[in-house]
């Protein structure tokens, strides 16, 4: 089954922004391990192909370059570009891999010496699980267990020149805190659209990550005054809204991208939260919304 998407850029436009200025970047400031979170796994794999394929092209990494490393990447062939799951293992065969519950410690072990190979390649390596379908799932503690996870943890503290771990899953305390503790963490929306509306809540997020703590309390108020006079899943789309708008606006600044990025995670949450059935009890989900966006 194929993976990449040629229309990632679309999907993720900020996202893709901010990699591609860092894999231009002479300096490559970009972290050796990167975690993505999120409820799609399917466009997680599909921007961490992309990455990959940045870091590979010997051409101007246009996407519709026609060089053979993103020719390789797009049909899911590259040598040093890789998706592990608990079924991708070459010393098994199709039927033995057949309900294998986990990546291995002996998987970890082979990923290990492969890596003591030299490459002249950016090798990519992607971390996620998939069923005998093809289709892609998330990281969590039982495909991913401790004693997996700490077999690699030197490899993901000290990798190999021009390598990228790349981890996807849906919540990052689904994975072993010492990996999330080594990874630089990218929280993946379901989609971003530009010029979307969001002028209820305009006022209420101008400038809220400068926010006292202490007013933490008057936050909450406010969204919840938003939503006495309108459907909370408004408020809550609208709030995405902005906080993608910021993103857009601010691929420079680190610190405040990050932030934001988070918090967009947090929104997206607490709106899948009110699409419960039942919904979960809606002053909750905003104090415990509010409660993370400010302390």
């Amino acid at each position: 089954m194929l993976y990449y998407d040629n229309n990632i850029a679309q999907k993720q436009p900020e996202l893709m922004k901010y990699f591609s200025l860092g894999i231009k970047d002479e300096s490559k400031n970009l972290g050796h391990c990167l975690l993505f979170w999120g409820p799609d796994i399917k466009v997680q794999c599909e921007l961490a192909l992309e990455i990959a394929r940045l870091f590979n092209c010997s051409d101007d990494g246009n996407a519709d370059c026609s060089c053979i490393n993103c020719k390789w990447i797009k049909e899911n062939t590259h040598p040093a570009v890789k998706i592990f799951t608990r079924l991708d293992f070459k010393d098994l065969d199709q039927d033995s891999a057949t309900g294998k519950r986990n990546i291995t410690v002996s998987q970890a072990q082979s990923i290990i010496n492969e890596l003591s190979i030299t490459s002249d390649y950016h090798r990519v390596y992607i971390f996620c699980d998939r069923d005998e379908a093809g289709n892609l799932m998330p990281l969590n503690k039982m495909n991913f267990p401790d004693d997996t996870s700490n077999k690699l943890l030197k490899t993901f503290e000290e990798p190999p020149q021009n390598t990228t771990f790349i981890f996807l899953t849906n919540d990052k305390s689904d994975i072993i805190s010492t990996v999330v503790s080594r990874a630089q963490s990218f929280f993946v929306p379901s989609k971003i659209e530009n010029n979307q509306d969001f002028s209820l809540v305009s006022n209420l997020l101008d400038n809220y990550w400068n926010i006292e703590r202490n007013s933490v309390l008057e936050f909450e108020n406010s969204i919840l005054a938003l939503i006495e006079g309108n459907d909370p899943k408004t408020i809550l789309i609208q709030m995405e809204n902005y906080l993608g708008n910021i993103l857009k606006n601010n691929l420079e600044n680190k610190i405040l991208y990050f932030k934001v990025l988070k918090d967009l995670g947090y929104v997206e949450e607490a709106l899948r939260q009110l699409n419960l059935t039942p919904a979960m009890n809606t002053s909750a989900v905003i104090e415990n919304l509010a409660f993370k966006m400010i302390l």
